[in-house]
């Protein structure tokens, strides 16, 4: 009798990966905007990040960010961090345990500025930095820019803000909601080993 999928540890590692691949291509994926916790024991915090690379080889997914943004000085202060998956579809929950590598300005950067689109390098073009107090509502960015008017030349003064976030997964941690019964698992991917939990 073939063993249902989500009762055997590969085929469970098989099929989180390939929610994580899609995410990258599909926009629609809801693993592609997962939360994505950091901070320490006094001041921790979360938000939607958008999945931009899955690298089941080296136990990776990234993101990008400003490197003015606030969450970089709490990532410097704690590289260790949670992210958040929930598909309500597929009734799959996944949680990280990930330790954080920032990337400004380097190879790794380079490579993913030059694949982000021209619409969306606009977030970068803001003056000050996200979450940067205003005196009146605001996009942060000149009219020009809020309207598009720039060229993909123009876009690149934005490389300058522009930060890669890797995501090393130290554990994986998955939930599936199934009528005859829930499953979980955990997967602790630095000691190579899988336990099952009760749900």
């Amino acid at each position: 009798m073939q063993v249902a999928y989500y009762e055997n540890f590969a085929e469970i590692k098989k099929k989180i990966w390939s929610m994580f691949d899609n995410a990258v291509k599909d926009r629609s994926s809801p693993f592609r905007i997962p939360v994505f916790i950091c901070g320490n024991q006094n001041d921790l915090d979360g938000r939607i990040v958008v999945l931009r690379k899955s690298d089941q080889i080296n136990y990776l997914v990234q993101y990008h960010s400003d490197i003015r943004s606030d969450k970089i000085d709490k990532l410097k202060a704690n590289n260790n961090a949670a992210m958040l998956f929930y598909d309500k579809e597929e009734k799959i929950q996944v949680r990280l345990k990930v330790e954080c590598i920032i990337n400004h300005e380097n190879e790794i950067t380079k490579e993913s500025w030059s694949k982000t689109q021209h619409i969306s390098r606009k977030c970068y073009l803001v003056d000050n930095g996200p979450g940067t107090e205003s005196n009146i509502p605001t996009s942060g960015l000149k009219p020009e820019l809020d309207n598009f008017d720039y060229t993909k030349k123009q876009s690149e003064d934005g490389y300058k803000n522009f930060t890669v976030i890797q995501c090393k997964i130290k554990s994986m941690e998955w939930l599936y909601l199934a009528a005859k019964g829930h499953r979980r698992a955990r997967f602790d991917l630095e000691n190579n080993k899988d336990y099952w939990l009760v749900p």
